[in-house]
């Protein structure tokens, strides 16, 4: 096994961890204080192609595949997890997902723009009464001539009250419950679409979260992504290429929790030393690493996996994989920022140490995109079905 970085994705992560470095280290922890971070770095983003990771030049994107989202990704968790998450939202929940399910039509209306970072795009799944149970949903979309009429809403969606476009799904068959679900593509200004204020969270703000309501929202047939009533088949193809992205996202805010218990520990002293020299540090700080770079393991091998199993590769066990994935990287940064926090004593308690943002956007990755739990009972249940698999 080749464990080493191709030369185009050494690049990709370089260039990335460097705009980060530059561009949005210095503002970080005005975002976060804020709650907004400015739009001139979205433009940015767009300008350097990273909102266009994944997908065709001929649309807009700037190529390469799903390995490099994933490194993208994780080099902006390490500086903005906030931005990580409406990254990820924006180009794997919504970009590649119009990418791979579209018409031709589709791709060259949207695609250009998502890419370039004029719009906002995101994923809206998730309602009040359908979390964990996503086919669950209750937002119906009725056929009424060229027309549905889409009524119901969604919660959690990250960069609703920005978005551009959403991928939304909706019941189109309600008797036929998981079959019956149909995927749509919403522009911000159909009539009926209904943008509430952001919601306020404990962690990861600047990435702006809200709802979708839908009351009798007129959406043209032609708005269909994929199918009528095919809907589950975009739903459940994409969630592996998902998990990978989450993952990143959690990695790279554990590897930022080791760095900045490593800074700590080399410039704290107690007891007239270093606290670093302490042997009880020094066992934490190996803790944390060992278990980043198992989660760095997992996080690629899941992002290579998936990547051949959307191009029709066989056999690559990729739906426990990337659960696996997510779950170990999303537990394990919980407990990297936890202990790195406790390395920095009192002042990690603070809002003047950067490691308290990382504490508290951390937590979210054991529960959004499917909980600890849920991808659990996934690994589980594959195991029971299919085996070890190839190892």
């Amino acid at each position: 096994m080749d464990f080493d970085l191709s030369p185009e994705q050494q690049m990709i992560k370089k260039n990335v961890a460097d705009f980060m470095r530059k561009e949005v280290g210095p503002l970080a922890e005005q975002i976060d204080r804020e709650d907004k971070f400015p739009d001139s770095i979205w433009q940015k983003m767009g300008d350097l192609g990273f909102l266009g990771l994944g997908i065709p030049e001929e649309y807009g994107g700037s190529g390469y595949d799903l390995t490099a989202t994933v490194l993208a990704t994780e080099q902006i968790a390490r500086v903005c997890p906030a931005l990580a998450l409406s990254y990820g939202a924006h180009l794997n929940l919504c970009t590649h997902n119009i990418y791979r399910n579209a018409t031709e039509e589709q791709r060259r209306k949207y695609l250009p723009s998502l890419c370039s970072g004029e719009w906002y795009g995101c994923m809206g799944l998730t309602e009040p009464d359908a979390g964990s149970d996503a086919v669950g949903i209750q937002t119906t979309a009725d056929p009424d001539g060229d027309d549905f009429i889409l009524n119901g809403g969604k919660i959690f969606i990250t960069n609703a009250p920005v978005m551009n476009v959403a991928m939304v799904y909706a019941k189109t068959d309600m008797e036929r419950k998981a079959r019956g679900i149909t995927a749509f593509i919403i522009e911000r200004d159909f009539d009926g679409l209904i943008i509430p204020p952001k919601m306020e969270k404990i962690g990861n703000k600047g990435s702006p979260t809200g709802e979708l309501v839908f009351s009798n929202c007129r959406v043209p047939r032609s708005q269909v992504l994929g199918d009528v009533n095919n809907g589950i088949h975009i739903m459940m193809t994409g969630l592996d290429l998902e998990r990978a992205v989450v993952a990143a996202m959690a990695l790279g805010i554990g590897e930022a929790a080791l760095e900045l218990a490593i800074k700590y520990s080399k410039k704290r002293k107690q007891f007239g030393s270093p606290i670093g020299d302490f042997q009880l540090i020094k066992a934490k700080l190996a803790d944390m690493y060992v278990e980043m770079e198992a989660a760095r393991c997992l996080t690629y091998k899941a992002a290579v996996l998936a990547d051949k199993a959307s191009s029709g590769g066989k056999g690559t066990d990729v739906h426990k994989l990337a659960a696996a994935a997510v779950l170990f990287a999303g537990e394990s940064a919980s407990r990297a920022v936890n202990q790195s926090l406790q390395i920095h004593g009192g002042y990690g308690y603070t809002l003047d140490y950067p490691i308290n943002r990382f504490y508290r956007d951390a937590k979210l990755y054991e529960i959004g995109a499917g909980t600890s739990e849920i991808r659990r009972l996934l690994i589980g249940a594959e195991l029971l079905q299919r085996g070890m698999g190839d190892l």
